[in-house]
């Protein structure tokens, strides 16, 4: 088989085994990192790095493999903007945690989000108490977003980008 070819299958099947662990695993993981993840990440570039370009070391084979994945992200993002049930595979929805000042506690629980942790969650949000929370909500990218019960609503720490064209107005 061509080398090249091999670098390719072999990516592919990367991408689509960690895009399933990511879907299990949650995406809780992806926005709380600690230590213990970034090492966990760091090594697990690092194994899948030989199970992609296998004993080619060379320049070519990396770049292969780079491009590959990069493709397949971007092909991913296409079908997912196109369609629903893709983007239902391979996202969750955002869940609500606290509504009009009620925590959702099955959704904490289903989460594995600790009372604890959505409490520091609110106070870095600027609100002292879950009462004052109009709106907490688990988004799709793994953050929680909160929103005050304040007259003049506001929602802090909102990272998400924007689409590249609102971006340019935006900053």
């Amino acid at each position: 088989m061509n080398p090249f070819l091999d670098i390719i299958l072999r990516s592919v099947a990367v991408y689509i085994f960690m895009l399933i662990a990511i879907r299990i695993f949650g995406k809780k993981e992806l926005s709380q990192l600690n230590t213990a993840d970034i090492i966990l990440i760091l090594l697990i570039s690092n194994s899948v790095q030989n199970a992609m370009v296998g004993s080619n070391s060379s320049l070519e084979g990396g770049l292969v493999a780079a491009l590959v994945l990069f493709v397949l992200n971007f092909i991913l993002k296409k079908i997912m903007y196109n369609s629903k049930t893709i983007t239902n595979l391979v996202q969750d929805k955002p869940e609500i945690l606290i509504h009009d000042g009620h925590i959702d506690f099955k959704a904490l629980a289903k989460l594995e989000i600790t009372s604890q942790e959505l409490e520091e969650v609110i106070r870095e949000h600027g609100v002292e108490h879950f009462k004052d929370v109009k709106l907490a909500m688990m988004e799709i990218d793994g953050n929680i977003s909160v929103i005050s019960g304040e007259r003049a609503l506001r929602q802090t720490k909102h990272k998400r980008r924007i689409h590249k064209t609102l971006g340019a107005i935006n900053n």
